[in-house]
């Protein structure tokens, strides 16, 4: 194994860029995705019919079509005829419309509203009308029962859920690399046409995505014990070889 390319300045601008890129998308993705995820569910919930069918189909297309495909579709598709649009190339919107990250962050937003917003909607509909009635009782207005009351009961009842969907977004990233995008699985596949190694970039990668995924886990899981609402869960401690009571 031949991992002297590491010392190579110019691969290492490649990995850190990937790298940060990564981590902006993560991060952007994330923030508006768990944003889009609570409109899509109180739309389904409450909102009105027009509105509850469009976040019905749009979760429908979503959750039913490759992320692949729907990552193509806005880079290629969506993209390509912005081009035509007269007017548009000159532009202030141009340098944004005609970034990947651009597509990426709003395939993946799109991703995780849609998902996420499912998993909302089933923990917003668990949580016991009478939680929201003692807050209407306390003199809270609807407003203030669904940000004080009704959404924080809710997000705590699927936040290990949540929890698995950001991971699968942070393995979902290198997809990017398929619409020219500096990722890391980009910046391992221009280190092996280079170098022409097969293995050692990619286990490079493997590896600092293995990493990240660790770190976000104990970070998430750190959110879930600290949550409020959720008890810490305080293990007695018994002799070695004694059965636990049942």
């Amino acid at each position: 194994m031949d991992f002297g390319w590491l010392s190579d300045p110019f691969y290492q601008e490649y990995l850190i860029e990937g790298l940060i890129n990564t981590l902006w998308l993560l991060l952007v993705s994330a923030i508006a995705g768990l944003t889009l995820a609570i409109g899509m569910a109180m739309a389904r919930i409450r909102g009105p019919r027009p509105l509850a069918w469009t976040a019905t189909a749009v979760t429908s297309v979503i959750r039913g079509t490759p992320l692949l495909v729907q990552l193509f579709f806005f880079y290629y598709g969506v993209g390509r005829l912005l081009e035509g649009i007269p007017g548009i190339q000159d532009s202030i919107f141009w340098g944004l419309l005609r970034d990947p990250f651009f597509y990426a962050t709003l395939t993946f937003t799109l991703s995780v509203g849609a998902y996420s917003g499912e998993i909302l909607r089933g923990a917003l509909l668990s949580v016991p009308p009478g939680e929201r009635e003692a807050g209407r009782a306390f003199g809270l207005n609807p407003f203030q029962v669904f940000w004080r009351l009704w959404l924080p009961r809710a997000v705590q009842l699927c936040l290990p859920t949540l929890t698995g969907e950001m991971i699968l977004l942070l393995k979902s990233i290198p997809l990017v690399s398929t619409i020219a995008m500096m990722d890391l699985l980009q910046a391992a596949n221009i280190i092996r046409d280079e170098t022409f190694l097969t293995y050692e970039p990619l286990l490079l990668i493997a590896a600092v995505y293995l990493l990240l995924t660790i770190v976000l886990t104990l970070c998430l899981r750190q959110v879930e014990h600290h949550f409020p609402g959720v008890q810490p869960v305080r293990r007695a401690w018994r002799p070695f070889g004694q059965p636990r009571r049942v």
